[in-house]
């Protein structure tokens, strides 16, 4: 009987604490900040911490708008930085690739420097041989946006890019939010405006390895990239205007690939690109967000999904990595130790007519979103 009534006891007990976990509220989501260092310029920036109720943890600067870690879990729940970047302010600013930095004005390359717009020649900065990349000399990812969390797990960053700024015409207002959800997603919003025609291109460039930041490189991560087409450069990566298929050639990623699996394969497209740098025309069915590539990491089982309202997505397998650059923790970045997924419109745009405009007309709001969805399997 005593035995009985102890069974008895201890099932209402575990009724008690199952009832009192069930009614318990999930663990909120926080944001903190914290200094961390200025510019030579003497302008301070803020490291903000975004982290979710299931621990996934996001940190940004507002250096450049930085994402400078993004922590997640594998397929046991063991958490583990997976984007390339510094410890400290004082490399992003001097060793920097565009580690995990927005990027603008116009992310991706203009040819020669030059653009018409509106019958007006506009002439920029060539700091990529022949041609200007992301933005110029000194583009977002250099500069100090102004941050302010408007919401548990949310930060707003805005940034005034004035009139001529690195060559553009017009006083760009800018605001990104990043925001971490509940569903393991870094959703990134992107809005400005203009008080003159002018020409825009937003992005993100965060470097991915899903086995975690300077865990080897990431030829064997596994790529699905919904894009029928992608559009062929010449040696100085711009885009020859062409849409070619991607059928029959090393750029198919319609089905699962690994990286590695044809990156050195006889093609001019890749000995261009030293591999992978090249931009995917996205099959897309309307404006709305949609999904444009999945990454798989075997061993870990960490699965990224990309999604955008974007038309195009530059696939980048990190070739100019050659280990000269030290970064968290004393990594050693080699060829390939990450790749990027930049949703964009395409590179060159300005200087393409057939190509989706970049123009932002003054009275009109650009507005995009990025998702960045983590899950296992």
């Amino acid at each position: 009987m005593r035995n009985i009534l102890t069974l008895a006891l201890l099932a209402s007990l575990f009724a008690v604490v199952a009832v009192s976990a069930a009614n318990k509220p999930a663990r909120a989501a926080t944001i903190t900040h914290e200094p961390w260092g200025q510019t030579a310029e003497g302008q301070p920036v803020d490291l903000y911490t975004i982290t979710n109720a299931r621990g996934m943890q996001a940190r940004i600067i507002t250096y450049g708008g930085i994402l400078v870690s993004l922590r997640v879990p594998d397929r046991h729940g063991r958490l583990a930085d997976v984007v390339l970047g510094f410890d400290n302010l004082d490399d992003y600013i001097h060793e920097s690739p565009y580690f995990g930095a927005l990027i603008g004005r116009y992310g991706n390359r203009i040819a020669n420097g030059t653009f018409t717009l509106d019958g007006v020649r506009y002439t920029l900065a060539k700091n990529n041989g022949p041609n200007s990349l992301h933005g110029g000399n000194r583009g977002f990812d250099k500069v100090v946006w102004k941050a302010k969390p408007i919401a548990q797990n949310s930060l707003a960053l805005t940034y005034l890019s004035k009139d001529g700024e690195e060559g553009y015409p017009g006083n760009l207002s800018v605001t990104v939010i990043y925001a971490l959800t509940s569903n393991n997603e870094l959703r990134i919003d992107y809005s400005a405006t203009t008080d003159k025609d002018t020409v825009l291109n937003l992005t993100n460039h965060s470097y991915f390895n899903l086995a975690g930041q300077g865990v080897g490189n990431v030829l064997g991560h596994i790529v699905t990239i919904h894009a029928s087409r992608f559009t062929p450069v010449d040696s100085t990566l711009i885009p020859t205007g062409e849409l070619q298929s991607v059928a029959g050639t090393p750029f198919d990623f319609r089905t699962p690939h690994a990286i590695g699996e044809r990156i050195n394969a006889q093609n001019q497209q890749l000995e261009y690109g030293h591999g992978y740098d090249h931009n995917f025309v996205l099959d897309r069915t309307g404006a709305s967000l949609e999904l444009a590539a999945r990454v798989v990491e075997p061993k870990s089982g960490r699965v990224l999904e990309v999604l955008t309202t974007q038309p195009g997505l530059q696939f980048y397998t990190a070739n100019q990595l050659d280990g000269s650059i030290h970064g968290k923790g004393g990594a050693t970045y080699g060829p390939h130790a990450a790749f990027c997924m930049e949703t964009q419109h395409f590179p060159d745009s300005p200087n393409h007519p057939s190509f989706p405009t970049t123009e932002l007309k003054h009275g009109q709001r650009y507005h995009q979103i990025t998702v960045y969805k983590f899950s296992t399997e």
